[in-house]
């Protein structure tokens, strides 16, 4: 082991002592692996506490905004001319989720349906994403089914693309159930699966039949370990294996990820299979690798911006942030300067 890494692994086993630290070597993996999960559960209890969330939502706007295109769909779609002009294109996503009454999921549909005829006459490609939870999914599936097909069917009629986000492990079989049926009825659809969720392999197989778009993503979510990969390596496995079975099946997959050893894994794959570039993309978040956004786009890839706006944009904002330590040093300063 490197004595950096020696030294740091000694600091690390003071702070936080498993205890085989004190009798066998411990690998410089595990340490991270622990230290990231501590990190990641930490920064997302802290974002479940209500005063957090008041000082957050009252100040910390200026610091969202590298994440968040703006609280409104004009902010978005002037967020997707911009990046047009770099060759890269726009996924417009209104946030919010997990709405407990009819009046918050019918709102929402408003909102995602005011969407279609704001980009209509836009000259770059229609692409939104939903959660079923804003459509009422956890009040009813058939509400957020029905909710479904009313925005597909107004999508469909400028050609738009929508992209049924994936939610955490509680709610995925009700998600599979509602975009089945939403599938089975619609061509402009696709589904997000997460390669951190231990049933996702199985579910992808599941959806073999429908010869699905799928977008896959390694996952933002808080999971228990019965549900979810503890360790990050396998996640990233499990992500290089579920973007090549769809993509062998002969079904359009979105990488989306900013990992650059995945992206050039799949870029080899691709290559030696054969697969032709229309048959995938890159989707990356709106605020972060803007370099890398532009540099896959200049290669001729497809490349997607995942842009999300609205007033809700704390919980996606704390996942984020939850995500990587750099991005809570990014806020940490923010706040200093504030």
């Amino acid at each position: 082991m490197p004595r950096t890494q020696r030294n740091a692994l000694e600091v690390t086993c003071a702070i936080f002592p498993p205890s085989s630290c004190k009798n066998s070597p411990l690998s410089w993996e595990v340490i991270v692996l622990n230290v990231d999960r501590l990190y990641r559960s930490a920064v997302l209890g802290v974002a479940g506490v209500q005063g957090i969330k008041n000082l957050v939502r009252t100040k910390g706007w200026g610091m969202a905004s590298r994440f968040v295109a703006g609280e409104t769909l004009e902010s978005a779609v002037n967020a997707v001319d911009q990046l047009e002009r770099d060759g890269v294109h726009g996924i417009l996503d209104l946030l919010g989720e997990m709405v407990s009454s009819r009046a918050q999921s019918d709102e929402f549909v408003r909102q995602i349906m005011d969407i279609f005829p704001a980009v209509a006459q836009k000259p770059w490609q229609k692409y939104v994403s939903i959660k079923l939870s804003q459509l009422g999914l956890d009040i009813s599936p058939d509400l957020a089914l029905e909710n479904g097909r009313r925005i597909l069917s107004a999508a469909r009629d400028i050609g738009s693309f929508v992209r049924v986000d994936m939610e955490d492990s509680p709610r995925v079989d009700a998600t599979l159930e509602v975009f089945r049926a939403l599938r089975g009825e619609f061509d402009n659809v696709g589904l997000v699966l997460q390669s951190m969720l231990r049933r996702t392999e199985a579910d992808l197989e599941s959806l073999s039949d429908l010869k699905p778009n799928l977008r896959i993503v390694k996952g933002a979510y808080l999971e228990p370990a019965d549900a979810a990969f503890p360790e990050k390596s396998t996640v990233d496995l499990m992500y290089r294996r579920l973007v090549y079975m769809n993509l062998e099946k002969g079904n359009h997959t979105a990488i989306a990820t900013h990992d650059d050893a995945i992206i050039r894994d799949v870029k080899l794959f691709v290559e030696r299979r054969g697969i032709p570039k229309s048959q995938f993309e890159f989707q990356l978040l709106y605020g972060i690798r803007r370099d890398l956004q532009k540099q896959l786009a200049g290669e001729g890839y497809t490349v997607r911006a995942y842009i999300p706006y609205g007033k809700d944009w704390y919980a996606y904002f704390s996942r984020r942030i939850a995500e990587r330590p750099g991005n809570a040093l990014f806020v940490l300063r923010g706040m200093l300067k504030g």
